[in-house]
């Protein structure tokens, strides 16, 4: 039987309850009998889900809604220090937790598999937790998004293993004790938080050696810094390293992703023999995903031909290209992508997908700092679809940076052969793109923040 309630964790407050990553920390603890409130800034679908659960969840951030009983005040890193519950709760002499510190302590004692990497962490924690579902071991896990199927990014499992997305952004996956941890790829992101690949490298590094003792990490064998980082944790650290990959020395080979339409077909080596199964998302980054999911099932000790099987169950994560629809003809797509590396993936996977037809793209930057840093990269990739409007910077929590707007992106698109459109209003964007759309076409709404409500938009007026 899987571990109750940390004492600490008996009557939490979140801040920010209504976060990808915060509710899912709530509601295994509301499923394990917490006593679990918080707060949000807007009412959501989330919002309710916690509520159905039993959660007491404020709309708002105000004093009066810290309970003067709350066990702890847990907070991410987009908290700000003047938040007026957390002042509240230093009034109170409430201790604060991290996410990362009450996501540990929930983990504590079970099996844990991590999934760090600068991007595919939702998609490749999903397929494991699809999977070992799939296969009656009842697991619990956190993710930062919704499955398509059970529509939730969390669940308390009565199982031994505990699937867990690690966050490396702010180095809060530093805090986890893995028995198998996955490194999908490394490379320099989050700028607010690291100068430096050198400062990338060595967070990854911590994050590896806290590994339990026999325990193994799995990593990608063909992208550049993780092949760096396997260097590193070889020289240093006796783990277990499984790589997985197209490469010939890769542990588990990836031997042939076979595209299927929506979905694709993937074959791989493993321990000499040959493997073939399904994955219902398209493209080479997300069969890459798969393969990350299936050697750490392995390195778990659950048959490889079981895990197989079961990884076709996957149907896929909200916004990592979700159909939203069709209409007119037109198939309306969403995506989560932000950074260059997974715009290109998914870009690469639509346009295998789209065949002959067309493929717009509605771009929304995600974060100032990401695009003074990776804008001019971002352009480049948008050069693969068709025709791209790109809306101004979804600032999330950040203030603006001087001079940086979405004119880098646009600028280096054009130079690279784009053909790409500015729209500042974002209501306009739904009857643009129904006005530019002809029968067969895909559009694909991407970017981390709110473009993903045109989808139902754009779908409207292709109908009208």
């Amino acid at each position: 039987m899987a571990p109750g309630i940390p004492a600490a964790m008996e009557r939490p407050h979140f801040i920010g309850i209504g976060g990808a990553g915060m509710s899912g920390i709530a509601k295994i603890l509301t499923q394990r009998g917490a006593k679990v409130a918080g707060s949000d800034a807007k009412e959501s679908g989330t919002a309710e889900a916690l509520r159905a659960l039993g959660a007491t969840v404020h709309i708002g951030h105000a004093a009066g809604h810290l309970a003067d009983d709350a066990s702890c005040v847990v907070v991410s890193s987009a908290i700000r220090a003047d938040n007026p519950e957390l002042v509240r709760a230093a009034e109170l002499s409430i201790p604060v937790v991290h996410r990362s510190d009450a996501l540990a302590s929930l983990m504590a004692g079970l099996r844990a598999i991590a999934v760090a990497g600068t991007h595919g962490k939702t998609t490749t924690t999903s397929m494991l937790a699809v999977a070992l579902t799939e296969l009656n071991l009842d697991p619990s896990y956190a993710i930062g998004g919704d499955l398509a199927g059970p529509g939730t990014n969390a669940a308390h499992g009565e199982g031994r293993i505990f699937v867990a997305e690690a966050d490396e952004s702010d180095r809060s996956f530093q805090k986890y004790d893995p028995e198998v941890a996955i490194v999908l790829n490394v490379e320099l992101d989050h700028h607010a938080n690291y100068a430096s690949m050198d400062e990338i490298y060595e967070s990854f590094e911590t994050f590896t050696g806290k590994i339990v003792p026999d325990g193994t990490l799995v990593i990608a064998a063909d992208q550049p810094g993780a092949v760096e980082l396997t260097k590193r944790v070889r020289a240093l650290s006796s783990v277990k390293v499984v790589t997985y990959g197209e490469s010939e020395t890769a542990d588990v080979r990836v031997h042939k992703v076979t595209p299927r339409g929506l979905t694709s077909e993937v074959t791989v080596i493993l321990n000499g023999k040959y493997l073939t199964f399904t994955v219902s998302v398209p493209g080479r980054h997300y069969a890459h995903n798969a393969v990350a999911a299936l050697a750490a099932g392995v390195a778990l000790g659950i048959p490889a031909h079981n895990l197989a099987s079961a990884l076709g169950k996957y149907t896929g994560v909200k916004r990592r290209l979700q159909l939203k629809g069709e209409a007119a003809g037109v198939q309306v797509i969403d995506s989560y992508a932000h950074h260059p590396t997974e715009m290109t993936a998914d870009l690469e996977a639509m346009r295998g997908a789209a065949s002959d037809a067309r493929l717009l793209v509605v771009f929304q930057p995600h974060l100032f700092s990401r695009t003074q840093e990776l804008g001019a990269e971002m352009g480049q990739a948008l050069a693969l679809a068709d025709a791209s409007v790109v809306l101004d910077i979804y600032p999330a929590r950040e203030d603006p940076i001087p001079g940086i707007t979405s004119d880098l992106i646009i600028d280096a698109a054009k130079s690279a052969g784009a053909d790409v459109t500015a729209v500042h209003d974002k209501a306009a964007v739904p009857e643009a793109i129904a006005g530019m759309a002809t029968p067969g076409d895909l559009v694909l709404t991407m970017g981390a923040g709110d473009v993903t409500d045109l989808g139902p938009q754009i779908l409207d007026h292709l109908s009208s």
